[in-house]
């Protein structure tokens, strides 16, 4: 293991505004910068900041303070006061590993360890992919608390390599350590593509290059859900990205799989994925703008038995919101014009801002608009490895709709 960072950080006393006090009080993990009303002094990343009821002047909670968001504080504790030292770290690892237990007891060596503020450790994102840990840092104070992680982080794991991770923002912002994204942290990475189970099925994530991790491994239980309704099925796959769904149906006996990514390198990885697994179907590949090809498939009257259409996050922002449910209506009609009688139309967000009530009333409303006789078959949210721990930690839903 490389020699971590061992800095000194500082202790910052912080009292908030009334409304905000409350909502940490309740557990809510995010305290803006505006809604601190005094504190002590200037702080920096890492420095941990501790927040005093503005009452009583007890303690209420603390948590890291980030002057490069405008979360300023990131809550580790409330109500309860603790010493946040290896040994709570650890604590919450192992607490977090619990959960993933039952996952781990199927046919499945690929999971998240740690999902940030849902798991109490905000802004860090621990995969596991076979052997290899990969570590994703989405804030510069965890350079000061690596070394309180790492090791137990490893152990859990059982890993023999472990890798670094920076968001954009965290390598924007560099760091005094001169660590670096991608970088090994423990062990030897002999390949940096690796291949790993998900219920039995094989797939490659690349955890230097790759985006997020490597894979995107919340969709894990809505892909076996797919594979097993694939038998002697035609299946759309919208957005495959790395083929995911696709991998699934073809492994599950479908027909025919075609995946459609406007990415060609992605559909390469998807068809080499592909080739991880025995299957008998036909895999075929369509590179483009999804909205447009779909609406090609469509004008050809082309249909399938299975149509899954799980695109990427259409807000980020607040502002987003109307364009993404109008970006998710346009989908829902032109799925509809692809699934056959009797067939299945998977839709899923991912953005966080659209709420599960608001997406799914959508899908919903659209169907109805179109006239469509549908029975929905079953609504799924996260997976077991990604729990929600606070409302803004849920972001994923799926709706699974059987066309009558």
């Amino acid at each position: 293991m490389i020699v971590l960072p061992n800095k000194n950080t500082s202790k910052i006393a912080i009292k908030l505004k009334p409304n905000t006090e409350v909502l940490v009080k309740r557990g809510h993990p995010w305290v803006f910068e505006n809604s601190i009303l005094k504190q002590n002094k200037e702080g920096e990343s890492g420095d941990l900041a501790v927040i005093f009821d503005s009452r009583k002047n007890k303690f209420l909670a603390c948590g890291f303070y980030d002057p490069n968001s405008p979360i300023r504080i990131k809550i580790l504790q409330a109500n309860t006061p603790a010493t946040i030292n290896t040994e709570w770290f650890t604590n919450k690892i192992k607490e977090a590993y619990k959960k993933r237990i039952p996952l781990l007891k199927t046919n499945t060596n690929s999971y998240r360890l740690i999902y940030g503020e849902n798991d109490g450790l905000p802004s860090l994102v621990a995969d596991v992919y076979d052997s290899i840990l990969v570590v994703k840092l989405y804030s510069s104070f965890w350079f000061f608390y690596l070394k309180d992680v790492l090791p137990t982080l490893i152990e859990t794991s059982n890993a023999k390599t472990a890798v670094l991770r920076l968001s954009r923002n965290v390598q924007k912002d560099g760091n005094e350590f001169n660590l670096t994204d991608g970088q090994i942290l423990d062990g030897v990475l002999k390949n940096e593509v690796i291949i790993f189970k998900e219920h039995g099925i094989n797939f490659s994530a690349n955890v230097i290059h790759g985006h997020k991790t490597g894979y995107f491994l919340d969709h894990r239980a809505n892909r076996k859900k797919v594979g097993t309704m694939a038998k002697g099925k035609t299946v759309l796959d919208v957005f495959s990205y790395a083929g995911g769904f696709s991998i699934h149906a073809l492994a599950g006996g479908a027909k025919e799989v075609t995946s459609l990514d406007i990415s060609k390198p992605a559909l390469e990885i998807a068809k080499e994925n592909a080739k991880l697994n025995p299957f008998t179907g036909t895999h075929k590949t369509i590179a483009g703008d999804a909205f447009e090809e779909l609406s090609k498939l469509a004008e050809a009257n082309t249909k399938y038995d299975i149509v899954v259409i799980d695109p990427p996050s259409f807000a980020k922002s607040a502002s987003e919101v109307d364009r993404a449910l109008a970006s998710y209506k346009k989908l829902t009609t032109l799925g509809l014009q692809l699934v056959n009688k009797k067939g299945t139309l998977v839709l899923a967000s991912c953005s966080s801002r659209v709420t599960a009530e608001d997406f799914f009333n959508l899908v919903e409303d659209t169907l109805s608009k179109n006239h469509v006789e549908y029975t929905i078959k079953e609504k799924t949210m996260h997976d077991v490895d990604h729990p929600i721990g606070f409302k803004e930690g849920a972001y994923l839903k799926c709706i699974y709709v059987q066309i009558n």
